[in-house]
């Protein structure tokens, strides 16, 4: 079997279960062809048939046959031209392989040449499925092919059953071979593709590291993935771990340098280590082999320190590279889950370090610069809100004092003068508030985030007597950043709320689910049927972050705003 990456026989470009858009086409296209060429093949061998004047007692059934298959084809070929799913399953190379088992059999056995037909169910089955089916599918054709002329023929020519057995039996090998590396290049590819889409800002540092570790390990089928690195500054290691039996939560720690030693400094280059099944029953170390880094040579090596870091890392399968870093060394490791690894294998995890760490690095430093310029930007809002909308607000709040004063205690107006006058110092005390927190280091964590959401709850029941009910499942893994864009974006919604409806009642729900974060901003009816609408604001804020929002109305004019953004 070829030493892929993963061994998996995956036909689509496909990272941790997921099935790209693009690789959705491209399946298609390539049933549609593979529909019509077998249509091609099928239509060519009735012909044959029919053409062929030898006379034979069994020309009719051969006939039938062939027309039969011809049938089946068109039929295969008219699905593929709908995409209908059934075309695409494994068992309609099996079906071929019954085909041509059976025009085989009846037009001369071993003696035929539509035997040259099997190699059509093993290319085509090596190509969609990998090495494991289109190996599956050449022993069977093979079997087919041989063993009916051996068990029934009278005197079965063996050099030419043994000639055509071996014929099918090495282009098989080959062409699942070669299917299954164009299947493991389409899926790392996939995979670094993935990578570059997830070395985004928006994500933040620490969650596009522990995106890239999970995708890594899932890719790999490991046990886990980690990151060691020692700060050059002071020393100190860190390391992060995505393992499969916490369900892929990751973990971030901090060592001390003896600690991170031995995780850091087993080899200058790349190191794969494998224990075989044999040596795992008599108890014998595995076996490691070393890639040097300046000359690219692979050496085997028994060197204790790297048996020593299979103990350490509980593990019979391992396979480590290093990560170059601005701030210090690290390397990148992968557990294996049950599987070994080999030198291709460890030679991708490379290539997955030289283009995601350095990419990640940039992340930090734009983060570091955008925080910077954020700053002084938030500084300068806070002058402006001080100077521009506080000192209005401010003003109206001196003249209605001085309004009250003068008004008689008859006055039936006092009551009114005396709320505005209490809502004008509130929401000066408000943008006084947001001010100071708007000149302040950014800060929206999952706590911040409820807490601003509740109060702005508190202002919408004392303002406009609607009830606001905030609801935050589970944990917010996200960005301060992205925090924030999802208050302004709730923000938005309770104020279309209050604006647009005649709702008493709404809910605002928060959760991470399957890597995205999703909002509900929901309201209830007013009795009436309300005319269909689009949030523009909040749609538009969506598209930005990379997400989508859409409207649910009920008849009585509830409305449902479900945002889903990706993180």
């Amino acid at each position: 079997m070829p030493d892929t990456s993963t061994g998996s026989t995956l036909a689509c470009e496909c990272v941790d279960g997921e099935r790209t858009l693009p690789a959705m086409r491209a399946s298609q296209s390539d049933t549609a062809m593979v529909g019509m060429m077998r249509l091609v093949l099928a239509t060519s061998m009735l012909m044959s048939v029919i053409l062929d004047k030898t006379p034979d007692a069994a020309a009719d059934w051969q006939r039938a046959v062939c027309a039969g298959y011809v049938a089946h084809a068109a039929a295969l070929c008219l699905l593929a031209q709908f995409n209908r799913p059934l075309v695409q399953h494994r068992v309609v190379h099996w079906f071929d392989v019954a085909w041509f088992a059976l025009i085989v059999g009846i037009t001369g056995g071993a003696q035929s040449f539509f035997f040259l037909a099997f190699l059509f169910a093993i290319l085509t089955s090596s190509f969609r499925w990998g090495f494991e089916e289109g190996g599956r599918i050449t022993i069977a054709s093979t079997v087919l092919f041989a063993l009916p002329t051996l068990l029934l023929g009278a005197e079965p020519d063996y050099p030419s059953i043994l000639m055509r057995s071996a014929f099918l039996l090495v282009l098989g090998y080959m062409s699942a071979y070669w299917g299954e590396t164009k299947l493991e290049l389409r899926r790392q590819l996939a995979l670094l593709r993935d990578v570059s889409q997830l070395s985004n800002p928006r994500f933040g540092v620490d969650q596009t590291l522990d995106t890239v570790l999970a995708r890594t390990r899932a890719f790999f089928q490991g046990s886990s993935c980690m990151l060691v690195v020692n700060d050059r500054n002071d020393g100190a290691c860190s390391l992060r771990t995505v393992k499969e039996a916490q369900g892929g939560r990751p973990c971030a720690q901090q060592l001390d340098a003896p600690a991170g030693a031995p995780l850091l400094a087993p080899v200058d280059g790349m190191l794969v280590y494998s224990t075989s099944w044999l040596r795992a029953r008599l108890g014998m170390p595995g076996s490691a082999f070393i890639q040097d880094a300046h000359t690219g040579k692979w050496t085997a090596s028994d060197d204790a320190a790297v048996q020593h870091l299979a103990d350490l890392l509980d593990a019979r399968d391992y396979m480590c590279v290093p990560v170059a870093m601005r701030r210090g060394a690290g390397r990148l490791y992968v557990t294996g889950g049950g599987r070994h690894f080999g030198k291709a294998d460890v030679s991708f995890l490379a290539h997955i370090a030289a283009q995601a760490f350095p990419v990640i690095e940039n992340i930090e430093l734009v983060d570091h610069m955008a925080t910077e310029a954020a700053m002084q930007e938030r500084k300068k809002i806070a002058l402006d809100l001080h100077d521009t909308a506080i000192q209005p607000y401010v003003g109206l709040r001196l003249g209605l004092n001085a309004l009250r004063r003068k008004a008689t205690p008859d006055n039936p107006l006092i009551e009114d003068i005396d709320r505005l006058a209490r809502m004008a110092a509130e929401r000066v005390d408000d943008l006084r508030r947001y001010a100071g927190g708007v000149s302040g280091p950014a800060a929206c964590e999952q706590s911040a985030l409820s807490a601003a959401l509740h109060r702005h709850a508190a202002q919408i029941k004392r303002f406009y007597g609607i009830d606001i009910a905030i609801q935050v499942d589970g944990d917010l893994k996200i960005s301060d950043r992205l925090a924030a864009q999802a208050l302004q974006l709730v923000s938005e919604g309770l104020s279309n709320i209050c604006k647009h409806t005649a709702a008493q009642r709404g809910r605002i729900s928060l959760r991470c689910l399957d890597g995205w974060l999703r909002i509900g901003i929901e309201n209830d009816g007013a009795g009436r049927e309300a005319k269909p609408f689009v949030p523009r604001s909040i749609t538009e804020r969506a598209a930005v972050l990379g997400g989508n929002a859409s409207v649910t109305q009920g008849p009585d004019g509830a409305a449902a705003v479900q945002v889903d953004i990706p993180i």
